[in-house]
Protein backbone atom coordinates (compact mmCIF):
# COMPACT_ATOMS: atom_id res chain seq x y z
CA UNK A 1 0.00 0.00 0.00
CA UNK A 2 1.52 3.48 -1.16
CA UNK A 3 1.21 5.89 1.53
CA UNK A 4 1.74 9.39 2.62
CA UNK A 5 2.24 10.86 5.93
CA UNK A 6 1.31 14.13 7.35
CA UNK A 7 2.57 14.80 10.93
CA UNK A 8 5.22 17.61 11.94
CA UNK A 9 7.08 15.95 14.83
CA UNK A 10 10.34 14.36 13.41
CA UNK A 11 10.62 11.87 15.90
CA UNK A 12 6.85 10.53 15.06
CA UNK A 13 6.87 10.83 11.29
CA UNK A 14 10.04 8.85 11.13
CA UNK A 15 9.17 6.17 13.63
CA UNK A 16 5.35 5.62 11.52
CA UNK A 17 7.25 5.33 8.42
CA UNK A 18 9.74 3.05 9.91
CA UNK A 19 7.20 0.39 10.90
CA UNK A 20 4.99 1.33 7.86
CA UNK A 21 7.75 -0.01 6.10
CA UNK A 22 8.92 -3.14 8.03
CA UNK A 23 5.01 -4.13 7.26
CA UNK A 24 5.61 -4.07 3.55
CA UNK A 25 4.08 -0.77 3.16
CA UNK A 26 5.33 1.98 0.83
CA UNK A 27 5.49 5.32 2.52
CA UNK A 28 5.80 7.66 -0.88
CA UNK A 29 6.31 11.09 0.46
CA UNK A 30 6.22 12.34 4.22
CA UNK A 31 5.33 16.07 5.11
CA UNK A 32 5.63 18.23 7.99
CA UNK A 33 3.25 21.05 7.23
CA UNK A 34 -0.58 21.39 5.66
CA UNK A 35 0.56 22.67 2.59
CA UNK A 36 3.70 19.75 1.95
CA UNK A 37 0.88 17.66 2.64
CA UNK A 38 -1.61 18.30 0.00
CA UNK A 39 0.95 19.07 -2.25
CA UNK A 40 2.36 15.50 -1.69
CA UNK A 41 -0.89 14.01 -1.87
CA UNK A 42 -1.09 15.69 -5.47
CA UNK A 43 2.07 14.34 -7.03
CA UNK A 44 2.14 11.20 -5.32
CA UNK A 45 -1.30 9.73 -5.70
CA UNK A 46 -1.13 7.48 -2.81
CA UNK A 47 -3.52 4.58 -1.13
CA UNK A 48 -3.63 6.09 2.50
CA UNK A 49 -2.62 9.44 3.87
CA UNK A 50 -1.96 9.62 7.20
CA UNK A 51 -2.46 13.06 8.84
CA UNK A 52 -2.00 14.47 12.30
CA UNK A 53 -4.52 17.11 13.23
CA UNK A 54 -2.43 19.08 14.71
CA UNK A 55 -0.12 20.66 11.71
CA UNK A 56 1.91 23.73 11.41
CA UNK A 57 1.50 26.80 9.92
CA UNK A 58 -1.49 27.53 12.49
CA UNK A 59 -1.22 23.88 14.49
CA UNK A 60 -4.50 24.18 15.26
CA UNK A 61 -6.77 21.84 12.97
CA UNK A 62 -4.87 22.38 9.90
CA UNK A 63 -4.47 18.78 9.35
CA UNK A 64 -8.15 18.08 9.35
CA UNK A 65 -8.67 21.28 7.09
CA UNK A 66 -6.05 19.95 4.82
CA UNK A 67 -7.90 16.43 5.09
CA UNK A 68 -11.21 17.51 4.12
CA UNK A 69 -9.40 19.49 0.97
CA UNK A 70 -7.67 16.12 -0.47
CA UNK A 71 -11.36 14.54 0.07
CA UNK A 72 -12.63 16.78 -2.72
CA UNK A 73 -10.27 16.63 -4.88
CA UNK A 74 -8.99 12.85 -4.06
CA UNK A 75 -12.90 11.34 -3.34
CA UNK A 76 -11.27 7.47 -3.50
CA UNK A 77 -8.36 8.23 -1.03
CA UNK A 78 -8.27 6.51 2.48
CA UNK A 79 -7.51 9.44 4.85
CA UNK A 80 -6.93 8.56 9.02
CA UNK A 81 -6.48 11.16 11.31
CA UNK A 82 -3.93 10.86 14.43
CA UNK A 83 -4.48 12.81 17.19
CA UNK A 84 -4.43 13.66 20.80
CA UNK A 85 -7.41 14.84 21.16
CA UNK A 86 -11.11 14.69 19.77
CA UNK A 87 -11.88 17.42 16.86
CA UNK A 88 -15.18 17.05 15.29
CA UNK A 89 -15.76 20.48 13.70
CA UNK A 90 -14.22 18.83 10.61
CA UNK A 91 -14.75 15.43 11.03
CA UNK A 92 -18.26 15.01 10.95
CA UNK A 93 -18.08 15.87 6.89
CA UNK A 94 -15.31 13.32 6.82
CA UNK A 95 -16.97 10.23 8.38
CA UNK A 96 -20.05 10.93 6.61
CA UNK A 97 -18.28 10.45 2.87
CA UNK A 98 -16.28 6.90 3.88
CA UNK A 99 -12.80 5.89 3.31
CA UNK A 100 -12.19 7.51 6.78
CA UNK A 101 -10.12 6.48 10.10
CA UNK A 102 -10.28 8.69 13.05
CA UNK A 103 -7.61 7.34 15.87
CA UNK A 104 -6.22 8.63 19.12
CA UNK A 105 -2.34 8.47 19.22
CA UNK A 106 -3.03 7.34 22.82
CA UNK A 107 -5.18 4.63 22.53
CA UNK A 108 -3.33 2.99 19.56
CA UNK A 109 -2.34 -0.20 22.19
CA UNK A 110 -1.89 -2.77 19.39
CA UNK A 111 0.19 -2.33 15.94
CA UNK A 112 -1.68 -5.59 14.11
CA UNK A 113 -4.79 -3.70 15.22
CA UNK A 114 -3.69 -0.27 13.63
CA UNK A 115 -2.60 -2.18 10.36
CA UNK A 116 -5.95 -3.92 10.15
CA UNK A 117 -7.70 0.10 10.41
CA UNK A 118 -5.04 1.37 7.74
CA UNK A 119 -6.44 -1.57 5.25
CA UNK A 120 -10.13 -1.09 5.87
CA UNK A 121 -9.51 2.69 5.34
CA UNK A 122 -8.25 1.97 2.07
CA UNK A 123 -10.12 -0.30 1.25
CA UNK A 124 -12.97 1.80 1.35
CA UNK A 125 -14.44 1.29 5.08
CA UNK A 126 -14.02 3.61 8.40
CA UNK A 127 -11.81 3.05 11.59
CA UNK A 128 -13.09 5.19 14.42
CA UNK A 129 -12.13 5.10 18.00
CA UNK A 130 -15.12 4.64 20.40
CA UNK A 131 -14.21 8.14 22.19
CA UNK A 132 -14.23 9.68 18.68
CA UNK A 133 -17.84 7.68 18.03
CA UNK A 134 -19.01 9.49 20.95
CA UNK A 135 -18.32 12.97 20.64
CA UNK A 136 -19.48 12.72 17.27
CA UNK A 137 -23.12 11.98 18.32
CA UNK A 138 -23.32 13.80 21.26
CA UNK A 139 -22.46 11.29 23.94
CA UNK A 140 -24.04 7.93 24.91
CA UNK A 141 -28.15 7.42 25.41
CA UNK A 142 -29.71 5.61 28.11
CA UNK A 143 -31.76 3.64 26.23
CA UNK A 144 -30.58 0.97 23.94
CA UNK A 145 -31.52 2.53 19.93
CA UNK A 146 -30.85 -1.29 18.68
CA UNK A 147 -33.43 -3.14 21.02
CA UNK A 148 -36.04 -3.12 17.84
CA UNK A 149 -33.43 -4.88 15.64
CA UNK A 150 -33.56 -8.83 15.18
CA UNK A 151 -30.85 -10.96 15.49
CA UNK A 152 -29.98 -10.92 11.88
CA UNK A 153 -30.03 -7.11 11.37
CA UNK A 154 -27.59 -6.80 14.39
CA UNK A 155 -25.16 -9.56 12.63
CA UNK A 156 -25.86 -6.90 9.38
CA UNK A 157 -24.77 -3.93 11.33
CA UNK A 158 -21.71 -5.02 12.96
CA UNK A 159 -20.58 -6.27 9.55
CA UNK A 160 -21.59 -2.29 8.25
CA UNK A 161 -19.73 -1.16 11.23
CA UNK A 162 -16.46 -3.30 10.36
CA UNK A 163 -16.58 -1.06 6.84
CA UNK A 164 -17.49 -4.34 4.51
CA UNK A 165 -19.94 -3.56 1.69
CA UNK A 166 -23.30 -5.26 1.26
CA UNK A 167 -21.69 -7.59 -1.35
CA UNK A 168 -18.91 -8.03 1.63
CA UNK A 169 -22.13 -8.63 4.23
CA UNK A 170 -23.87 -11.32 1.51
CA UNK A 171 -20.99 -13.49 1.39
CA UNK A 172 -20.04 -13.11 4.92
CA UNK A 173 -23.64 -14.25 6.07
CA UNK A 174 -24.35 -16.77 2.96
CA UNK A 175 -26.92 -14.10 2.00
CA UNK A 176 -27.88 -12.72 -1.23
CA UNK A 177 -27.00 -8.91 -2.19
CA UNK A 178 -31.11 -8.47 -2.41
CA UNK A 179 -31.46 -9.87 1.09
CA UNK A 180 -28.79 -7.46 2.46
CA UNK A 181 -30.40 -4.66 1.10
CA UNK A 182 -33.64 -5.35 2.90
CA UNK A 183 -31.94 -6.34 6.25
CA UNK A 184 -29.92 -2.62 5.64
CA UNK A 185 -33.21 -1.26 4.65
CA UNK A 186 -35.01 -2.11 7.70
CA UNK A 187 -32.49 -1.20 9.92
CA UNK A 188 -32.28 2.47 8.65
CA UNK A 189 -36.47 2.74 8.98
CA UNK A 190 -35.99 0.97 12.70
CA UNK A 191 -33.45 3.70 13.97
CA UNK A 192 -35.28 6.74 12.34
CA UNK A 193 -32.49 6.91 9.42
CA UNK A 194 -35.15 6.88 6.32
CA UNK A 195 -35.18 10.28 5.62
CA UNK A 196 -31.78 11.22 5.01
CA UNK A 197 -29.22 10.62 2.18
CA UNK A 198 -27.77 7.43 1.59
CA UNK A 199 -24.13 7.31 2.52
CA UNK A 200 -25.05 9.67 5.85
CA UNK A 201 -27.71 6.90 6.57
CA UNK A 202 -25.23 3.94 6.48
CA UNK A 203 -22.64 6.30 8.92
CA UNK A 204 -25.17 7.40 11.61
CA UNK A 205 -26.32 3.94 11.96
CA UNK A 206 -22.71 2.35 12.21
CA UNK A 207 -21.90 5.71 14.41
CA UNK A 208 -25.04 4.27 16.71
CA UNK A 209 -23.87 0.36 16.85
CA UNK A 210 -20.40 1.84 18.13
CA UNK A 211 -21.42 4.02 20.84
CA UNK A 212 -24.61 1.44 22.08
CA UNK A 213 -24.97 1.11 25.85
Amino acid sequence: MRIVIGEDSALFREGLARLLSDAGHEVVAKAQDAPGLIAAVASASPDLAIIDIRMPPDLTDDGARAARQIRDSHPELGIVLLSQHVETRHSVDLVSRGRFGYMLKDRVFDVDDFFDALQRVAAGGSALDPEVVARLIGGRRADDPLASLSAREREVLALMAEGRTNVGIARRLWLTDRTVETHVSSILAKLGLANSEEDHRRVLAVLLYLNRP
